[in-house]
């Protein structure tokens, strides 16, 4: 896949995540906002219920008490006229309902042997259609004039009446707007009523509430162990009851609910499925481009070191191939020098071409294959002085010089000869293969002790590598760019079978660089390596 065509892909995938997230995120602010919105709406109408029906009770009850205190204090009986009827009124007020009812009764006469009519009762509600009952003592009196007698009376009486009614209604509001809220409001009727009205609602989570006047004076405050005032200014749903009376007489209910945010977000808690299968896609996503990212690298890394490798066999294969060619020429058969010669140069390049080849092998197998170390107890200086003992002539021939530091105090340690020696000269070598045109090449070796630990370090000045570079110069197959030149040649695979090495030593490898100045890598070795 062109790198371009994973770029196109890759920004329209994000693009597509980036707006769906933003989608459901501003979803998810739109639902608690409407959330919100419909709280306040029921709080707000749950308050107005509660100031109502404390206003309903205040009303009911002094109207009950002013009606008793009437009923006390007046006489509404033997108001028959000329002595033909008595009645009896009475007013009640129950339920909210006030109701006016009287009972007339036809006065008492001496009874007659002949002639006698029991009274007859008759409750009527209020503006009654009375039966007035005939005997035979009040035959001769004509009907409808005691009626329309009657029913004059009975207007007479409830207009008498509906003023008393109104004056109590009048001192009620008077007398009631002069006491204190504490005494106007009950505590627990509040509690019970705000309780039972937002319960009505459909709002059954925790709120604290305070009763104050108007000008902030509090009252009550409910009896809660988290009661913290400071919300109730701040975050609170208010209410003024007793609206008509005078500004001054007021009174404020004031809630706040404690967990309104957790119930909320609990409203809007069916979205996090979503947004979590969205992160799982995203994170998925990202995966998948990472991974096509690394596999294209390694693509790329794999047919860099089959153009190295094309190269590396290249030039002895053209060698051994030009010598067998001369091999059949007469005049190279008759002279044992040339014949001998070029059977040499056959032998070297044949040599040369078998350790590339058993050097890929050699890293395949030893990827499969982590426990082939052979380990032993052996001094490491030893070890590495004959090393540079034997890589000396290669510096020298080409102008360079080695410098040695042995400073162990106990330079033995655990390690596998053949393995540990091939890190020595891959670190050598590449010192010499990426070494300065201009300045001659100077390798520093160093060992030295430390707690519980065997150090190394092998330091050159050569051209150094970049910093983003040297992240990556122990990965398999990959080298060092250095444009379309095959001056220096490999494969990309000695770092890597450095470091795998050393890891398999139980030890660690680094490397400190700084382009132009040359590189140094530190191996350190643990000493007690059982």
């Amino acid at each position: 896949m062109k790198k371009q065509v994973v770029w196109i892909l890759s920004a329209v995938m994000c693009i597509s995540f980036i707006v769906l997230l933003s989608l459901q995120l501003r979803y998810m602010k739109v639902m608690t906002t409407m959330r919100h919105q419909e709280f306040d709406r029921l709080v707000k109408s749950s308050l107005y219920e509660v100031a109502h029906r404390l206003e309903v009770a205040e009303a009911q009850r002094y109207l009950e008490e002013d009606i008793r205190e009437m009923g006390r204090n007046s006489d509404f009986g033997n108001l028959s006229p000329e002595g033909y009827y008595s009645q009896t009124q009475v007013f009640s007020f129950q339920n909210g309902t006030f109701s006016f009812s009287q009972t007339i009764q036809p006065p008492v006469q001496a009874p007659n042997p002949s002639t006698q009519t029991p009274s007859v009762p008759s409750t009527t509600p209020t503006m009654p259609s009375l039966q007035v009952p005939r005997s035979q003592s009040d035959a001769g009196i004509g009907v409808s004039e005691r009626s329309r007698a009657l029913q004059q009376r009975q207007l007479e009486h409830y207009l008498a009446n509906k003023s008393l009614v109104d004056e109590v209604i009048y001192n009620m509001i008077i007398n009631s707007s002069t006491r204190p809220l504490a005494q106007r409001i009950d505590n627990n009727t509040l509690h019970d009523d705000l309780t039972d009205v937002l319960e009505a609602n459909g709002i059954e989570i925790p709120f604290h509430y305070q009763l104050t006047t108007n000008t902030g004076r509090v009252i009550y405050s409910c009896n809660c162990k988290d009661f913290n005032p400071t919300n109730l200014l701040a975050n609170s749903y208010d209410q003024t009851v007793f609206r008509n009376d005078n500004p001054n007489r007021m009174g404020v209910i004031r809630v706040f609910f404690p967990t309104l945010d957790d119930y909320i977000d609990k409203s809007v808690n069916f979205m996090l499925p979503s947004l979590i299968f969205i992160a799982i896609l995203m994170i998925t996503f990202a995966f998948t481009l990472f991974v096509i990212t690394r596999q294209r690298k390694i693509t790329e890394m794999k047919n860099d070191f089959v153009n190295n490798m094309t190269h590396e066999f290249k030039t002895p294969i053209s060698t051994i191939s030009l010598a067998a060619q001369m091999l059949n020429d007469q005049a190279v058969a008759k002279s044992p020098q040339m014949f001998k010669h070029i059977s040499g140069v056959i032998n070297d390049e044949t040599k040369r071409l078998r350790f590339q080849v058993e050097k890929v092998l050699q890293m395949s197998m030893f990827e499969r294959q982590s426990n082939t170390m052979k380990l032993k107890e052996m001094d490491v200086d030893e070890l590495i002085n004959g090393v540079i003992n034997t890589f000396k002539l290669k510096v020298e021939n080409i102008g360079g010089t080695i410098d040695a530091q042995f400073e162990t105090e106990d330079p033995f340690g655990m390690v596998d000869e053949m393995h540990f020696t091939n890190v020595i000269f891959n670190l050598m070598d590449n010192a010499v293969k990426y070494k300065r045109a201009d300045v001659p090449l100077h390798l520093e070796v160093r060992t030295w002790n430390e707690p519980g630990k065997l150090m190394v370090s092998i330091a050159d000045n050569g051209i150094g590598i970049k910093r983003d570079d040297l992240k990556k110069i122990f990965d398999r197959f990959y080298r060092v760019h250095t444009g379309n030149r095959h001056d220096v040649k490999g494969f990309g695979l000695g770092l890597a079978y450095v470091k795998k090495v050393i890891v398999n030593h139980k030890g660690t490898i680094k490397a400190e660089s700084e382009l132009g100045n040359g590189t140094k890598f530190i191996i350190s070795l643990p000493q007690n390596n059982e």
